[in-house]
This record gives structure tokens, sequence and C-alpha cells, in this order.
């Protein structure tokens, strides 16, 4: 089957943002570069770019014991304003770091929240510095209804987000609406493979599924990521890349959501998550405990590096 979800057509701002080979607002720096002790960050890139005079400016001092916040790469910031801006610092870092390496960056985002905190890419410094003509956008997951529906993520997405900056259409992975929810994950897995022929998806070779550059995830009360739910069946699927469900107890019931091995070969995930809502969970995700009933957030786990995006509400119980 040749898949057609991907040629979705969105407004294409008739200026362009400034794109150079050398961006002068990126300068290169030493490996496993690490952030002060204040923002409980370190981001370990093989080769990382920063922002000039670009610092972590969280003063809020976690509970938790540094030994286990470091090790878990958790980064807390006063506000929710502060995670977008550091999120928006983080992404165009690793958006340079691809781009450099293998002339192509590929970015998956969740919806919800998520897409809320992405706002500062579309500001400057970040929206001028970046190379928007080799990102390939996916969603983790999306609700199976029409584009144009409220409870889109793709209308989300493109409403806060891509309808400000010039990523081609053809770049953008929405899924196929008019198909059902498991004619949908056939189409969306059909054409990741296509891209992985076409050496634009990497694969791990590790778990030989496609590996992405980054996922940017957020998490449910619950402790759901993408549409993978606690308790139910699908969080334990290993051989699909994308499948459906028709029961989430979230609405809408039907859905597409990529697999936890899918997940999990990413180069790198960060989980974004704001709000004294969560903060039990988080609680729960970064207390170490292992048990046999692990929420889905618990089970992220990628080969490469995971990072922690809070705000201190949600860093509370910590």
């Amino acid at each position: 089957m040749v898949s057609s979800f991907h040629y979705i057509s969105h407004t294409i701002p008739t200026k362009s943002p400034r794109i150079t080979n050398q961006c002068p607002i990126f300068s290169l720096k030493t490996p496993n570069l690490s952030f002060s002790k204040s923002s409980f960050c370190t981001l370990r890139l093989n080769q990382v770019f920063t922002f000039p005079n670009h610092s972590l400016k969280s003063k809020f001092r976690s509970k938790a014991s540094m030994a286990d916040v470091n090790s878990k790469n958790v980064n807390i910031f006063e506000s929710e304003e502060q995670v977008a801006i550091e999120l928006a610092n983080y992404t165009a870092i690793l958006s340079n770091k691809f781009i450099k390496e293998r002339g192509a960056f590929t970015v998956v985002v969740s919806g919800g929240s998520l897409i809320k905190s992405l706002r500062k890419l579309v500001e400057p410094p970040y929206v001028d510095s970046i190379d928007w003509s080799r990102w390939h956008m996916f969603w983790v997951d999306e609700r199976v209804v029409p584009k144009d529906h409220p409870e889109s993520n793709y209308k989300l997405a493109y409403d806060g987000f891509l309808s400000k900056v010039p990523i081609p259409p053809g770049n953008v992975y929405a899924i196929n609406d008019s198909l059902t929810a498991e004619g949908a994950a056939d189409d969306y897995e059909t054409a990741l493979k296509q891209l992985v022929k076409t050496n634009i998806l990497a694969t791990s070779p590790t778990s030989n599924f496609p590996k992405f550059d980054v996922m940017l995830l957020g998490m449910g009360p619950d402790g759901h990521v993408a549409s993978l739910f606690p308790g139910h069946p699908l969080v334990n699927e290993n051989e699909r890349w994308v499948t459906f469900i028709k029961d989430s107890p979230k609405p809408p019931p039907e859905r597409i959501t990529f697999t936890f091995p899918v997940i999990n070969s990413s180069a790198n995930i960060a989980l974004v998550v704001c709000g004294s809502g969560k903060a039990a969970v988080v609680k729960t995700a970064l207390s170490g405990n292992q048990s046999s009933d692990l929420l889905p957030v618990q089970m992220v786990s990628p080969e490469g590096d995971l990072n922690w995006f809070l705000d201190k509400e949600a860093a509370g119980m910590l």
C-alpha cells in the first residue's frame, strides 16, 4: 500500500526565515556539556551547539537529592514559561546537530499541552536560526478525527506552530483521516518504512525499529504517554511500529499510536510535564521503585538520552 498521509497542505509564510550554512547564533562546544547545578540539567550530546551567553536560569531547588535528580537528567524550572524557553533551546540544539550530521531532522511530537510548550520556537532567536526545510515532523499519536476537528493534534499543531514556520508540506506527516483507525495505523507504518528506505528516517542497529532524532512527549495525569494508557494491552505491543486503539479511556476513543519499541529506539526524548495536578505521578515515575504494574511513563527508556523538563509545580512532590 502506498501511503498518502504526508502530502499535507498548509500555509507557508511568504517570507522565509534567514537560513545560513554557518549560522552565527550557534557555537560549537565540547562534548558532555554540563549546565549549572541550579538547573539540575545534564545534556549528553556528542557534539553540543549552544546559544552564546545562554544559561539555564532556574533557581528552584528540588527536594530530591542531587544524585537522584542528575542521574535521571531532570530539569526543574521556576515556571511553565521557562520550561517553554528551555525546550526551544533544547530542540534548536538538536535540530542544528542532526542537520549538520545527516542533513535531516526527524522530530516527533505529542499533542495537548506539549504543542503549547513549543511556542518559543516560533520566536526569535530560534525561528530565524533553524533550517526548517530539513525538518520532518511526526505525531507519536493522533486522534482518528478529521484534521480540522477540535480534537485533532494536527489542527492544534497547525494553529499553534506549523502555520508559523516554513516546514515543507511534504515533510509534515499527518494521518490519513479518511481511513479507519486500523487503516490509518497501517498507512502510517507503511509510510515510515518508506522513509527508512529513502534514508530520511534512521533505524536502530539494536532494535531495528525506526530511530527518530528526538521525541517531544507530554504525560497525562494518569501517567500515560502517547496513546498508551495504564493497564491497556497496547503497552505490551512489541512488533508493530504503529498500532491503533478503539477504546481509549480518554476521548475520543479511536486513536493511532507509536508503540514502545519505537518510542524507546529514539536518539533523544524530552518528557515535558507542567502543573501540580501531575506532581504525584512525577514523584512515582522518578522514585526508582519498579513494580509489576509500571505506569506507561515509567516504561519510557530510550536508547539515547532522556531529559525531563518540569516546572516547580510538577516537581513539587520530589
